[in-house]
């Protein structure tokens, strides 16, 4: 009897080592590398073969020129926000992967994504739930299609000869950590199975032309479980963020080989699946009864969507030796360089001030066009003075305390004119070259960040 082949792989990076060591050379982790079996035997892809169907591509190199782009044109899914991520549309032949946390709605959103696209013959195959359970939130989602078909399978093998035999035009796994080849005898959901079930999956779709979407889990930290190399391998990663109690949950692309890797899509989780929100900024934005310090309206950008955000602040003297710095949605070491400016440049005494910053919907942005917003709110707590509500903002502040000018400053000011604001605030350098007398909306240009002070609460 031959010997079993084992090695030692990293479980962050999928790297090699014929023994086990502490540290990882390739990425600096400790403790990560596992003891797996390995085959060294040659390695055929599933059982499938091409029917008539699906024809294989040609394996005969092209000049550039001799590349007709119009032989693959993109395939809409009936979701505006899906489409916005991928760059308009499914790509034949991609591989894409949704990661996210738990119970986030990855399987609901894959689900209703199969059930409509009624004109393509879907093959939905599922290793974490079985027909039954797949059939109760279809019928909860109350969405149907005859050309999608359901199959409960962990063997890539048995997907394959299925495959073989439905020749589905779009192919959904969830998830891939529940896959495992026959190929590779380490268990499902280790380096070496998710890296070969991948690398079979993406030969499949390239060699067919046919789209792949992968379901992935994450890991503690909130990064996508397996190798690295996953996330090398497929052509887009999509991550599906939000919290479980909250109803909204926020599609973001990370990687994209075609389209924009700054795209966002937002959906409303119901009883009856996830609802698109076509108009983000309305959701975005407290309905408040009164006005109240402390609350600034944002102007920013997210791929090309201009949204309207909330910041929140609140600034009141520190009960304790050292103030707190606490931030949820916007970076902290950036709130620390701007109260800075604000106590060097603005005079204010923030010092032994505790300032707590929040970014309502549960939005985690990194827009410098928000640093305008972030003093205004800043300013209005400490003034105790509210914002007034028809006023917006969208500058990036430096360290001299000068506004600085943003980019696409025409969809921001044309975002803030629609949801009915009567002024906005920019920077002085964001205008020059541009038609305000278009906009309804008045357009208060600033250098400094008093000349916003004495704007907004009247004195300097």
């Amino acid at each position: 009897m031959a010997k079993t082949k084992t090695s030692f792989f990293c479980q962050n990076c999928g790297a090699q080592s014929p023994k086990w060591i502490g540290k990882c050379p390739a990425c600096g982790e400790w403790n990560t590398y596992v003891e797996e079996v390995i085959h060294k035997e040659e390695k055929v892809l599933g059982t499938w073969k091409v029917g008539q169907g699906k024809e294989r591509k040609s394996t005969k190199p092209k000049k550039l020129s001799e590349i007709d782009f119009s032989e693959s044109p993109r395939t809409g899914t009936n979701d505006t926000e899906l489409d916005r991520v991928l760059g308009g549309g499914i790509v034949p032949g991609s591989l894409v992967l949704i990661g996210g946390e738990p119970g986030i709605g990855k399987s609901t959103l894959m689900l209703q994504i199969a059930l409509s696209l009624s004109a393509l013959k879907v093959l939905y195959v599922s290793g974490e739930e079985s027909e039954s359970q797949i059939k109760m939130r279809a019928e909860r989602m109350d969405v149907f299609s005859d050309n999608c078909y359901i199959l409960s399978e962990t063997n890539t093998q048995k997907v394959f000869e299925q495959v073989e035999i439905l020749q589905p035009e779009l192919l959904v796994i969830d998830s891939i950590q529940t896959l495992h080849s026959s190929h590779v005898e380490s268990a499902a959901g280790s380096v070496s199975q998710v890296r070969e079930c991948t690398a079979e999956l993406m030969r499949f779709a390239k060699e067919t032309a046919t789209p792949v979407f992968l379901i992935g889990h994450i890991t503690k930290d909130g990064s996508i479980a397996g190798p690295k190399v996953l996330e090398h391998m497929v052509d887009t990663v999509l991550q599906f963020e939000g919290d479980r109690h909250l109803s909204y949950r926020i599609l973001r692309t990370s990687k994209n080989r075609f389209g924009s890797t700054h795209e966002l899509g937002i959906y409303e989780m119901r009883a009856t699946g996830l609802r698109q929100v076509a108009n983000p900024s309305e959701i975005l934005l407290t309905q408040r009864e009164e006005a109240l310090n402390g609350v600034a309206i944002g102007a920013m950008m997210e791929g090309n969507r201009p949204l309207l955000i909330e910041i929140q602040s609140l600034v009141s003297p520190a009960t304790y030796g050292t103030p707190q710095r606490s931030s949820t949605g916007f970076d902290g070491k950036r709130l620390n360089m701007l109260l800075a400016v604000l106590e060097k440049r603005g005079g204010m005494r923030l010092g032994q001030q505790d300032v707590f910053l929040n970014v309502a919907g549960g939005l985690k942005v990194d827009d410098p066009a928000l640093d305008l917003t972030v003093c205004a709110s800043l300013l209005s707590s400490y003034e105790d003075l509210a914002v007034p509500d028809d006023s917006c903002f969208a500058g990036e502040v430096g360290l001299g305390g000068e506004v600085r000018a943003v980019h696409k400053i025409e969809n921001r000011i044309a975002e803030a004119e629609k949801l009915g604001f009567k002024r906005i605030f920019v920077s002085k350098y964001a205008v020059k070259g541009l038609d305000l007398k278009k906009y309804k909306i008045k357009v208060v240009a600033l250098s400094k960040l008093e000349e916003m002070y004495q704007q907004l609460f009247g004195n300097g």
